[in-house]
Parts: structure tokens; sequence; C-alpha cells
């Protein structure tokens, strides 16, 4: 399929073919020779033709074209260096282009560069089949268009005449920056001038100022253009602005209290209070950017607002309430177009994920329910078979992000989880996408077994009884020979990791289905992926093995680490990830938990090993690794005479239980004064040793600081140890840590105690 030479009339014939027509486009990826000729000609177009303005018009819009959709034809524009051909022919833009021209320029390389970020992703509006074999170089290729000397070419069409050019580029902002990096490179650019000014200020040419004539006003320069646009009167542009926006303002504290200002130069009202009018607007797709752009800024602002070294007040309850509003009538309403719906899911996940408060929030104003229904709706009882065969990928990716906010709004709440499991009856919608073809709509069912299964109730009963237990477990279990961006078995590693995250909930030791994983393989399965190159199944799977160990049998414990090793146990305990040693501690800590798995850690893993790393990780940075080695002390203080010997004959390990006790903060001094009070109450030697090591001059500065504090309960004794280190932590049912303060009464009490064993311990034998 070549044509040589390229005219008007056969790249317009090209467009007309390739549009919708994947086939079409397969074929033209396979012609390298001709889609080389038509970048090329994006630049050096046949100097015999007399419209070659419009050829190169119309090379823009045929790439575009072909930019979406074929994992084949973007690898050969890749190959063919299409990014760079664009930004060369912006940067050679002169004053008297025509509009036509400057924006089919800008088209294109917007249509180019989400194509490419959908490949690197991760997706806006849902999971996608990933691009394996094309991955770095669209990878580079994004990198690229983000770097300043790219940025320099084509964001300083944000105020070009044309309204088509400044659209396109403010789409490019707000479906093409998929990570923090870029999203810094945009927000914090400046025009060439601007940057010069920013220079002489930092070496104190000129003073510094803080006018409305600052370059980093309002957010930054980017920023404020875009603001200008929302403030416009033209739709596309608001809704274009809107989009880039909330890309920009995303987890960035500083662009979204600067968003929730008014401006300094102008009555209007703040960019957040104005996007929540436009969210109101006749058009769903402003509709959805503005809900998208006050959620951004409503959830930076309401991280921001948790740190102490920040002024920036939480967003107020309105905003969050009028979003909520907005996407529950665009979910429930039948006809709104399905794209419509599925963005509207994800926007409200976009705003609950990952935070209880506004998760409840969500479900006060009745925003499951409307998930729920949506569902019910899409869901037929017939056999699963039957109607996914003819469903629509529409009809899908709307179940895939119902889904996805259902997990986020049940992920912190009992009382959501049963209205998800009793009132809305919701288990058979989530079972049934455990099995479907869609790579999306088995991750967000995954993640709905994983919220639920978080609720003790709920996993003894409905997580049984459902099902759903078993059928999450048949997709951990998936095994085979695996492809490129899969997991092992065939599946989709990031299926595999969802399903991992809700096994590691049901392994607990309350669940009932524990002994039938374990039955039924669950320990080689999980051993394969600790041993794989995925560092986060790497990092689950070791959690689940944590979670197994809690209060179970000693015959479980042998059998467990015989299959995981016990060798493998002492290399993961100083593996180069903090959160695998973190995980590997609180293992350890699970199996110490009684004196037969005392007995069981210091005949297998040798007690010079064992010592070696404790003592390694109670000097770690990592709070996390302190705070579990810690614990395995504690728990370790607890066993037999001989292995008490084992503690106090370690001058290294001593002085590091003295520096955890002097230097971290109550919830690692907890456990700390616990493995000391054990010891104290052990023998002659063992108060000897602990003196020597400064460990009871530490205690009395810790006394010595509270004196002021007088406790109306009893010191605690032995007791305190086993209630603060007994088992799991996998998250299911437990309980908030105490405040510092409370730490710090319960902790100043047993350190009393502990003091007083070591200075009048003779005294109580």
């Amino acid at each position: 399929m070549t044509f040589t030479p390229l005219t008007l009339s056969s790249l317009k014939t090209i467009k007309n073919t390739v549009i919708g027509n994947p086939s079409a486009k397969l074929q033209l990826a396979q012609d390298q020779v001709f889609v080389q000729t038509l970048v090329q000609c994006l630049n050096d177009p046949p100097p015999a033709d007399p419209r070659e303005e419009d050829l190169r018009i119309e090379t823009a819009h045929v790439i575009a074209s072909i930019s979406y959709g074929s994992e084949a034809v973007l690898g050969t524009l890749l190959r063919c260096d299409a990014p760079r051909a664009f930004l060369y022919a912006i940067s050679k833009f002169e004053p008297d282009d025509t509009p036509a021209l400057r924006s089919a320029f800008a088209r294109g390389l917007r249509a180019l560069a989400i194509a490419v970020a959908e490949t690197v992703g991760p997706s806006q509006w849902g999971l996608r089949e990933e691009r394996a074999v094309i991955k770095n170089e669209a990878e580079a290729a994004l990198d690229y268009l983000f770097q300043a000397e790219s940025l320099d070419l084509y964001l300083p069409l944000l105020v070009d005449p044309s309204a088509q050019t400044r659209t396109s580029i403010a789409q490019l902002l707000g479906f093409a920056v998929r990570n923090a990096e870029h999203r810094t490179a945009v927000a914090t650019w400046l025009p060439p001038e601007d940057r010069l000014k920013e220079v002489k200020t930092k070496r104190g040419w000129e003073k510094t100022t803080a006018s409305a004539n600052a370059p980093n006003r309002q957010g930054g320069w980017v920023c404020r253009n875009l603001t200008s646009l929302i403030y416009g009167n033209d739709a596309k542009l608001q809704e274009a602005a809107l989009w880039g926006l909330a890309t920009i303002a995303k987890d960035n504290a500083t662009v979204a209290g600067a968003l929730r200002k008014s401006p300094t130069d102008r009555d209007d009202p703040s960019l957040l209070a104005f996007a929540l009018t436009l969210a109101k607007s006749r058009s769903t797709e402003t509709q959805l950017a503005a809900c998208l752009c006050a959620t951004s800024i409503i959830r930076a602002t309401t991280a921001a607002a948790t740190q102490p070294t920040t002024n920036i007040p939480p967003a107020d309850d309105i905003s969050t309430r009028t979003v909520m509003n907005v996407i529950n009538r665009i979910i429930s309403s039948p006809s709104e177009a399905l794209a419509s719906r599925t963005k509207a899911c994800f926007v409200l996940y976009y705003l609950v994920a990952d935070h209880a408060a506004l998760a409840f929030s969500a479900y006060e104003r009745g925003c499951l329910t409307k998930l729920a229904a949506v569902l019910r709706d899409i869901t037929p009882v017939a056999p699963r078979a039957e109607w996914e065969e003819d469903e629509s990928e529409s009809v899908a990716a709307l179940r895939e992000a119902a889904l996805t906010a259902v997990a986020a709004i049940a992920l912190f709440d009992n009382t959501i989880r049963r209205s998800v499991t009793d009132e809305l009856r919701l288990l058979a919608p989530i079972h049934a996408a455990l099995a479907h073809r869609a790579v999306g709509v088995r991750y967000a069912g995954c993640q709905c077994v994983r919220a639920l299964s978080r609720a003790v109730a709920v996993l003894r009963t409905n997580i049984v009884d459902s099902g759903l237990g078993m059928a999450v477990f048949a997709i951990f279990k998936k095994d085979g020979e695996g492809k490129e961006g899969e997991g092992e078995g065939g599946e989709d590693r990031r299926v595999t990791a969802a399903a991992l995250a809700a096994v590691c909930n049901i392994v607990n030791e309350f669940s009932p289905l524990r002994p039938i994983y374990l039955a039924q393989g669950l320990m080689p399965r999980l051993v394969k992926l600790l041993s794989g190159g995925d560092p986060t199944l790497r990092l689950s799977s070791l959690w689940a093995v944590k979670n197994v160990l809690s209060k179970t049998s000693g015959e479980t414990k042998r059998d467990v680490m015989q299959c995981l090793g016990w060798g493998r146990l002492a290399e993961l305990l100083e593996d180069a990830n903090g959160g695998v040693r973190e995980q590997a501690f609180h293992l350890v800590r699970n199996i110490a938990e009684n004196e037969a798995g005392i007995e069981m850690i210091f005949r297998e893993l040798n007690a010079n090993v064992l010592l070696r790393h404790l003592t390694a990780a109670l000097s770690a940075e990592d709070d996390d690794v302190v705070l579990q080695a810690t614990y395995v002390l504690a728990n370790l203080a607890n066993g037999a005479a001989t292995y008490q010997t084992h503690l106090i004959t370690s001058p290294p390990l001593l002085a590091a239980l003295r520096h955890a006790l002097a230097e971290r903060g109550p919830h690692v001094r907890r456990p700390a004064v616990s493995a000391v009070l054990e010891l104290a109450r052990a023998s002659t030697a063992a108060r000897r040793a602990l003196g020597e090591a400064g460990i009871g001059a530490t205690l009395r500065q810790m006394c010595s600081a509270s004196a002021g504090y007088h406790s109306p309960h009893a010191a605690v004794g032995g007791g305190f140890q086993r209630e603060l280190s007994s088992g799991g932590g996998g998250g299911v049912g437990a309980g908030a840590r105490a405040t510092p303060m409370e730490d710090d009464k319960d902790v100043i009490e047993s350190a009393k105690t502990a003091l007083d064993w070591l200075e009048h311990g003779e005294a109580y034998r």
C-alpha cells in the first residue's frame, strides 16, 4: 500500500480509509517506507507541489488519524520519529502561517502524544491491555515530549491566536500527562524570558517581588493561561482547559492551593468555585471535566492540610457534595452516553480513593446505590457465557468503572461492606466480573473482593458462601508459561496482584478458607511469585505468608516454613527493599508468638544469623523495619532462658536496643520497653548486661522526662508485650493504633517497672 508521490487527493483517501478501520491501519503500518515518507512530508513536502501548505496540513491530519488504536501503527510512527518531526515543524512556525496549519500540527501532536501516553500508562479511564512490544519506545518518546526543550516549543501555543490550536494543546496536557515528573515539568515551566527574570532574582540582581506580574503567580505560567481560557466564553476551550488543569493540579498542593484562591487582578470567583459552576453546564463533557478539575483540587488540598508544614486548609464539604451530586446524576442517567457514565464513575473513584472520610461521604450521598443500580442493570441473570459474548466494549468499560468505584467506597467501613453484600445484592455481579474476558473488569472485581474481605463478618459468611473466595483464589493460582507483561499463567500481572491483595486478607487467622487455600497449593504459588521479578507481587506474596503464620498451629508453621525455606527468609531479612524487610521481620514476629515458635526460629535460622539481622534492623533508617524488628525482639525476650541468654550476651544487639529506646518514637519504645522488662525479670546476669549497655540510664531519662505524669493505673507487667505483638497485621478488623500521647503514658509506666527491676531486681527473688 505505497503511495508515491504523495498528493492531496491520495492523502484524503487514506484518511477516509483508516478512520475507524483497524485493519486498514494495520496494513498501513506494514509499509514503513510509506509511513516514513508521510512523516518526512510534515517538514519536506514534494517541492513541485503548488499546494505545499495544504499537503502538510493533510499529512498532519492523516498521522493524527492513524495514531489511535493500533500498536503496530504507533510503533511504526515512533520508529520514524514522528514526535520529533512534529516538534521541529512547530519550531519553524512563522507569524504569517495560517491558523489551519498551526491547528493541524497542534492537533497531530496532541493525537500522537495521547496515543503514546495510553501505551505507557497508567490509563485514565480504566485498565487497558499492556502494549509490551513498544512500551520502551513509547516511554522514551513520552519523556522526550515533556523535556524542557520540547515544552519550550509547544506550550507557548496556549496563547496562540487560533482557538483550535489552544484547544489541542490544552487537551494534550489533560490527557498525555501521566506521571508526577511530567506533571511537575509542566507546572513549573516558564517561557525563556521569564526564566531569565527568575535567574536574576535568585542571584540578587533584582528585588524579589510578589506582585501580580511575578512569573509564578496563580500556580505558574501554564496554570495561569489555562485559567484564563476557563474564564472565557468559548465552551470548547473551557472544557479543554479544565481537563488540563485537572491533570496539573493532581497531587500538587501548590497549584491546587492557588486555584482555590480568587485571582488577584480581578473580581472573578476562584477557579475551584468557577469549575463547580461549570459542573452544572449543559455539556456533559464540560461537567465531567469540571468535576475532575474540582476533584484534583479537593484531593491535593485535603492531603496538604494534614501536613504540619503547610497552611492550606482542606476543601469544604460543599465542594465535594457538588461534585458527588453531578456525578450521581450522570451515572444514573440512561440517556447519557455509556462513555460519559464510565468517566463519571472514574471521577468518583479519583475523589474517594484511599480516603475514608470521602468514601463514607459518597456512601451517605447515595453514590453506592447509584453504582449498584448500574451494575445490576448491565449484568443479566443468564449464564455469563451467554451474555458476555455479545457484550460491547463500552458496556464492559462501564462495568469496570462502576466496580472500581464500589471497591474504593467499600474499602474502609464495615457498614458499607454490609450494604454491598446484603442490601445492594452486588455479590453476583462481582462474581461474574472475576471471569470476564476484559482485563479491567477482572481487575476491578478482584479489588471489590479485596475491599469486602477486610470485614471479618463478611469474610466468614458472604465471601465463603458466594464462592467469591474460591473464585479469586482461582485467578491468583493461574499458572503456566505466561507472556511478557502478564502474570504467571498468562493472567495479566495487574490482575494477579489484585487477586493476591484479596488473598492476603482471606488467609488471616479467622478465615475458614485459610486451611482450604493451604491444601490447594497456596504456599507453592506464593513462593513462585516471591521468587519472581515483579516487586509488587514479591511484597504482597510475603505479606500473605506473614498472615498465614499469624495465630496458627506449630505444624502449620513448620509446613509453611519448609515450603518458604529458612535460607530464603534469611535473605529477605536483608533485602534492599524496605517494604520486603519490614514484612520479613513481621513474619518472624508471627512465628515467635509462642515458645514453640521461638524455639523453631533459633533452631532453624541460627542464632548468629538471627541476631546479626536483628541488630542491623534495629538501627535501620526505615521506621517500619525498626518497628517490626523491635516486636521480634520483644517476642524473643519471652522465650526460654537459653534463648534469653543469646540476647543478653550480644553487646551490639543491646546497644541497638538502647538506641531504639533513646531515639525512636512511642510506637517503637513500647515493644522495646517490653523486651527490657522481660529480660530484666529473667536473671541477675541479664540485669547486669542491660545495665552495662546503658539501658538503665536511658530508662531513667525517659522516666525523668515524664516526672509530672502520674498514672492512675498499675504498672504493666509481663502481659504487656503479648497484647502488642501477637500476630497478624493483615488489616482485617484491626483497630487503630493509640495516639502518641496515649502511647507515651503506657510506655512510661512500663519503663518505670522495668527500671525498678533493673535497680531492685534481687528484692523480687
